[in-house]
């Protein structure tokens, strides 16, 4: 089946929304970004790189609200990923491949511009895997240093 770039924009983010649908505000971590949502994306892929990850994908929300004619605030995931810290996981739970690779969210709120994810041992908890495991560890402090780089003055 073909789907256009709007669908296929479309489908995705409802994926992403249903996948993080009943996830308690308490299980995000939030930052503020000194930077505009455009700036902070471009310095957190730039870290993602130099961290030696992959950036898998940059959906840009807005853009594809746009698309179908409708208004978004500037809003864009950066999905993002290392086989080597979560295949791991993997093997531990499959079912984790539904959050891997990881995201993180940068959108405008009002006037400020925020980077939020979901933390490490909050998804470990959601697939019943070892929230001391040196995967989660690592994992959460690449998701905590990618997103201090992306909002350091």
């Amino acid at each position: 089946m073909i789907f256009s770039r709007v669908t296929q924009a479309v489908l995705l983010i409802g994926a992403i929304a249903t996948s993080t649908a009943a996830v308690a505000d308490d299980d995000w971590q939030v930052k503020t970004s000194p930077h505009s949502v455009a700036e902070t994306v471009t310095r957190l892929t730039a870290a993602i790189e130099g961290a030696g990850a992959k950036v898998a994908a940059v959906i840009d929300h807005a853009a594809a609200a746009e698309e179908v004619d409708l208004e978004l605030a500037p809003t864009t995931v950066v999905i993002f990923g290392n086989p080597k810290i979560g295949t791991p996981l993997m093997q531990e739970n499959q079912k984790i491949g539904l959050d891997l690779p990881l995201r993180i969210l940068v959108w405008q709120d009002g006037d400020e511009t925020r980077v939020g994810y979901i933390e490490a041992e909050d998804l470990a908890e959601r697939y019943d895997i070892d929230d001391d495991s040196k995967a989660v560890k690592m994992i959460e402090n690449a998701l905590n240093n990618l997103s201090d780089a992306a909002v350091a003055d």
